[in-house]
């Protein structure tokens, strides 16, 4: 077992922004959202990346709802910050704002959270640094992770139950081979 010392959040956190052109949107001009998620999930991997200083892979993305669209023109900011580490795993808060250029509007058109998992050279998990959350917002989001954890981890034990069962019953073998958060 190795031994690290804490690290802060802001030691990790990430900010990017990209000026969204007439390639990244649909026919009425609203940005496509896999532009949005591609853009989320790189800032989420500094993030994450940062803080392990270790190779990172994305395992899951929670729901992510566009709340309003983006449009070409807009500058779009993505601020990534890690919120909660396990052993070998880490959730990535992304907030997402649009900025009109010509106003200096910004909006806040959604947020979500991405799983990263460290890994070493073979993909075989790594163990992280511990996560020292100092602030109020830090510990706030610390401890709202802590309870999506509980809930990503119970739903992911009860889709194994069932699927397992299914595959079973089918004759398929379990998938292996991928990492999973602090497997």
């Amino acid at each position: 077992m190795t031994s690290f010392p804490p690290r802060t959040p802001r030691e990790s956190q990430h900010e990017t922004s990209e000026l969204m052109m007439p390639q990244d949107a649909n026919v009425l001009g609203h940005v496509f959202g896999g532009v949005i998620l591609s853009m989320m999930d790189k800032a989420a991997a500094v993030a994450a990346f940062r803080h392990a200083r270790a190779a990172c892979v994305t395992v899951s993305i929670d729901r992510v709802d566009f709340r309003e669209p983006i449009h070409v023109g807009d500058l779009v900011v993505m601020k990534a910050s890690v919120n909660f580490v396990g052993r070998t795993s880490m959730e990535v808060g992304v907030r997402v704002e649009a900025e009109e250029l010509t106003t200096g509007r910004r909006r806040h058109t959604n947020s979500c959270y991405l799983t990263f998992v460290a890994i070493d050279r073979n993909g075989r998990p790594l163990e992280v640094p511990p996560l020292a959350a100092e602030t109020p917002d830090e510990i706030r989001r610390n401890a709202a992770a802590r309870e999506r954890r509980r809930r990503r981890l119970e739903e992911r034990h009860d889709e194994q139950r069932r699927g397992g069962a299914a595959r079973a019953h089918a004759g398929l073998a379990d998938v292996g081979d991928v990492p999973t958060p602090d497997a």
